[in-house]
């Protein structure tokens, strides 16, 4: 068997110290990311900043997270896996956990909150969906959404889809990594079920393909919660065969009928 590290990472840290740890948190992205100081301060919030409460509320859809006291220490908006390779070893070095937020809708908080300091890391940034015909898969970026997955296909096939769920603005990294049920569960199963490939980053800081993360590690974080092992990037996913015309109703009946 092949396993990861196991990637949360358990140290409290005083609420006094948080100032120091975000000061502490900033000098360890510039020495990963080169002093790239520019770069860096488009893609870290702390609660210090004023775009801090926007981003933290942009895609939440459960406003109980959000009245919570225990709110991310630091938010990190990547464009690139290499600012997230430096996100997790920075808050691994300092001891704090990883929450991860890829479309937003968390109604149960996981992404959240945390009763230890910790730091969302936001992939809002890395949305882009390949498509390949010739093969029939797809590469789709752990923070695209179902809608525009569907979409992106749409346009370049009338006679392929993909078996997920039916909320347009659910994002892809969450929904396979929970199984991913939709209208076509009878005929195609779960989306998880369809997926070939992915990029997954470690506690350590590592991209791992399926190869490399091992075929139990992938098993696992289709269906059994992705986090628990690392960071999504993306998925590689099988295309499914579609008629060019489908047509959909609801059947309506109460309990007595």
């Amino acid at each position: 068997m092949s396993y990861l590290a196991v990637f949360l990472i358990l140290l409290p840290i005083s609420c006094a110290a948080s100032t120091l740890v975000e000061k502490k948190f900033n000098e360890c992205l510039m020495t990963k990311l080169d002093g790239n100081s520019e770069s860096i301060e488009k893609i870290i919030f702390t609660t210090s900043s004023s775009l801090y409460t926007p981003v933290l509320e942009s895609l939440e859809q459960n406003p109980r997270w959000l009245n919570s006291s225990r709110k991310p220490l630091i938010i990190l908006t990547h464009f690139h896996e290499l600012e997230i390779q430096a996100g997790i070893r920075c808050s691994r070095q300092l001891g704090l956990q990883i929450r991860v937020r890829s479309g937003g809708h968390d109604y149960e908080g996981p992404s959240y909150i945390s009763k230890d300091p910790f730091v969302m890391v936001d992939l809002i940034n890395m949305r882009s969906i390949q498509v390949n015909l010739a093969d029939e898969t797809a590469w789709v970026q752990a923070s695209a959404s179902l809608g525009e997955l569907y979409y992106k296909i749409s346009k370049a096939s009338k006679v392929h889809g993909f078996p997920a769920g039916t909320c347009p603005s659910v994002g892809i990294g969450g929904h396979i990594s929970g199984g991913g049920q939709g209208v076509m569960l009878r005929k195609h199963g779960l989306a998880a079920d369809h997926v070939v490939d992915a990029y997954i980053i470690d506690a350590n800081g590592n991209i791992h393909d399926r190869k490399s993360m091992g075929e139990d590690v992938f098993w696992a974080i289709r269906g059994g919660s992705a986090t628990s092992y690392g960071v999504i990037l993306a998925w590689k996913i099988r295309l499914v065969r579609v008629p060019p015309i489908v047509t959909v109703f609801n059947v309506e009946r109460t309990l007595e009928e």
